[in-house]
């Protein structure tokens, strides 16, 4: 029998497995549905205990069957040949027939553990590691890895080169993909780490730090699903692009039951989708802001009445700014501003009180007094322009006129300029959106309008009905513990200012962490100040570390590239160890700057021709309204074909990558040249650079 009649053979036998599996898998959807059917009709009971028990089966049945509709394409991907003669089946969740015995092992369970640790050094037992390559329910191919031959029956085929280098070959798309089925030995102990504490994922471009990441977000949901499903699971990426990118990943695992941001939709009511320019995004992620927020939040607000007269009996009652300042003082000796709104109508009728002296006044006591000043609508007026409940965003749109008087000196003309020149559009960058979470918490939470009387306006409630409730506030559930999740998970760590460490530390003060990347791709410029931030978020938690040290991504020819331009301009970069080479070293193209678009169009042609997955063109911000004006057509033609700066690349791949002006991408800030090794490090196959100038590579050379 030929390799490939023996190829067919076993793909047929693999089928008719499949075929059983996905019968069970059927039956077991049908199940569920018929639960949530059944349960929506005991709704109808009528009593509390009927709707309690609906609810419960409707949950329960509705999880279940998401589960099972996430894993339905490529659920069965690796089987294992044992010592012995035991085949385990390894897939995307568990499944039983019908007498309860194991058909497939959920790829998280003990029992697939290895699947991913046995190697030819140390089989473990294993004799055979298959991995199986579908479309939907249909089995397209099997790649093996014979681990022990000596243990191997004499008729034990062995098809294919191994699945891990038939996977690397393949095409990409617009979205990551799981690589459950080919994930190597020192990615699995990075994603079955201990769940407490903080697991550290470092490594070179290319080593599979997200994807290991987002598998160990399912891995911690199967282990223990109540505390990780009750609490919530938050992962955070770069950007908008990135999480489109990423956002299948978890759903093919059958995982629902997680909440992905950006950073620049980390805090709830707030979008943010573009970066500022550097000057300004270094500015605002600085800990330098911290200072400013607070003397924003705790100074008085424009229009704020500065001194208050009220006349009673015979005395002539004056709140003035320095009293003003004092009674200001003492709310906010305790409480944050917003969280003080129901104490200060007392506190300054207090304050006025104390003014009290004429004899007439004295009689009627201080109760007589507060009947009359609490219905007097000129107290009532002013305590409500004097001391309103502010909303964060409306406060950051104040920052444009008052930073500089605020900043008493922190930054320099031109870190000033740059920040209310990005703030005059009033519309949030995302190094905006720490700065917005910033004085939410500093601030305190708007008092709901439910808490208001619906007859009798707020300030009019009696004084100690509003303190009991200001303390019952404080007992109760506030929104940093609102914001608080199980377990966060966050990607392109190396980019966090001190501000978005800040941000992300108060959803997980009680959660445990996977954090994931490599200081040679940091765009921030102050990694001493990111990493005392990062340990102030992380607040002592016991860290585990883990390194990846291969390169499944980039061919050789590309990554020595991009390893020599980090020798030269990025010290002590991690360089992990490509695996695999095409034959396709880079290009380098010189052209005048009249020629400029017209290479960028003609390349993105070829590369578009060359390979089947997805191509882009990186370039400084400033020159990607002309490039996407050019290649506008192209754009519309080809769902694959991107145009993106190099902060937008992070974390994503591409088959092909056109580089323009990569002078221009190094000379865009102080971090041009760790960009620019991001950048070089997108391609798996082939890499151009287009340029009007060579600069860089005269340096690398």
């Amino acid at each position: 029998m030929s390799s490939e009649q023996q190829a067919a053979a076993e793909i047929a036998a693999e089928q008719a497995y499949v075929d059983v599996v996905y019968g069970r898998l059927d039956e077991s959807t049908k199940v569920a549905q018929s639960l949530v059917t059944e349960g929506f009709a005991r709704g109808h009971v009528g009593n509390e205990g009927g709707l309690v028990e609906r609810d419960a089966m409707v949950f329960q049945a509705t999880r279940r069957l998401s589960a099972l509709n996430a894993a339905h394409d490529g659920l069965v991907f690796g089987r294992l040949d044992l010592q012995g003669g035991e085949a385990r089946y390894i897939g995307r969740i568990g499944v039983r027939d019908a007498e309860r015995e194991i058909l497939l092992v959920d790829w998280r369970a003990p029992a697939a553990a290895l699947f991913y640790q046995a190697t030819a050094q140390d089989p473990t037992g294993v004799v055979r590691r298959r991995v199986l390559r579908s479309s939907g329910k249909t089995v397209v191919g099997v790649e093996d890895d014979l681990l022990d031959a000596e243990n191997a029956p004499e008729d034990m085929v062995v098809v294919g080169e191994g699945a891990l280098l038939a996977s690397l070959s393949r095409a990409r798309d617009s979205t990551m993909h799981s690589v459950v089925a080919t994930i190597q030995k020192e990615q699995d102990e990075a994603i079955r780490a201990p769940s407490r504490g903080a697991t550290i994922i470092g490594g070179g471009p290319g080593t599979g730090k997200t994807v290991v990441a987002l598998h160990r977000a399912a891995y911690l949901l199967y282990t223990d699903r109540r505390r990780f499903e009750s609490g919530g699971v938050l992962v955070v990426g770069p950007s908008s692009v990135f999480m489109s990118y990423i956002e299948r990943v978890l759903p093919s695992l059958g995982e629902t039951a997680v909440t992905l941001r950006s950073l620049g939709e980390v805090v709830d009511g707030v979008g943010a989708r573009e970066h500022d320019e550097p000057v300004a995004a270094a500015a605002k992620g600085s800990s330098r802001m911290l200072p400013v927020l607070r003397r924003l939040a705790t100074s008085p607000q424009p229009g704020e009445p500065t001194s208050f007269r009220y006349f009673y009996k015979d005395d002539v009652l004056v709140l003035d700014a320095k009293k003003l300042a004092n009674i200001r003082r003492g709310l906010l000796s305790n409480l944050p501003r917003n969280r003080a709104y129901p104490k200060a109508p007392a506190a300054v009728a207090r304050a006025l009180w104390q003014q009290v002296s004429g004899e007439r006044a004295l009689e009627k006591g201080e109760e007589g007094f507060l009947d009359e000043l609490t219905t007097d609508h000129r107290y009532v007026d002013f305590v409500e322009a004097w001391w309103p409940p502010v909303d964060a965003v409306e406060l950051w749109r104040t920052l444009p006129k008052r930073v500089g008087e605020l900043a008493n000196g922190a930054f320099s003309r031109e870190e000033l300029d740059a920040m209310v020149t990005s703030w005059s559009s009033g519309v949030p960058a995302i190094e905006d959106v720490p700065l917005i979470d910033e004085l939410r918490y500093l601030l305190g939470e708007v008092p709901p309008d439910d808490e208001r009387d619906d007859d009798v306006p707020r300030q009019l409630m009696s004084f100690e009905r509003r303190e009991r409730e200001v303390e019952n506030e404080l007992r109760s559930t506030t929104s940093i513990d609102d914001d608080g999740y199980a377990h966060v998970l966050v990607d392109e760590a190396q980019d966090l200012s001190p501000m978005q460490w800040r941000m992300l530390g108060r959803r997980g003060r009680y959660a445990s962490w996977t954090i994931v990347g490599d200081l040679a791709q940091s765009s921030w410029p102050h990694a001493d100040e990111a990493e005392q931030a990062r340990v102030a978020a992380l607040e002592g938690k016991v860290e585990h570390r883990f390194r990846l040290s291969t390169n499944y991504r980039n061919s050789a020819e590309i990554y020595d590239l991009a390893a020599d331009v980090a020798q030269v301009a990025i010290p002590g970069a991690d360089l992990a160890e490509a695996v695999r080479r095409t034959g396709e070293a880079p290009r380098h193209e010189w052209v005048a700057d009249a020629a400029l678009l017209d290479a960028v169009e003609a390349e993105a042609d070829t590369m578009l021709e060359r390979v089947e997955g997805t191509v882009a063109v990186v370039a400084a911000r400033a020159d990607l309204p002309r490039l996407r004006a050019r290649l506008a057509d192209r754009l519309a033609a080809h769902d694959r074909l991107r145009v993106l700066d190099g902060l937008d690349t992070k974390g994503l791949e591409f088959d092909a990558v056109v580089v323009v002006e990569p002078d221009a991408i190094i000379a865009e800030s102080e971090a041009g040249w760790r960009t620019f090794y991001v950048v070089l490090t997108r391609a798996t196959q082939l890499l151009t650079t287009v340029g009007t100038t060579q600069t860089w590579l005269s340096r690398v050379s």
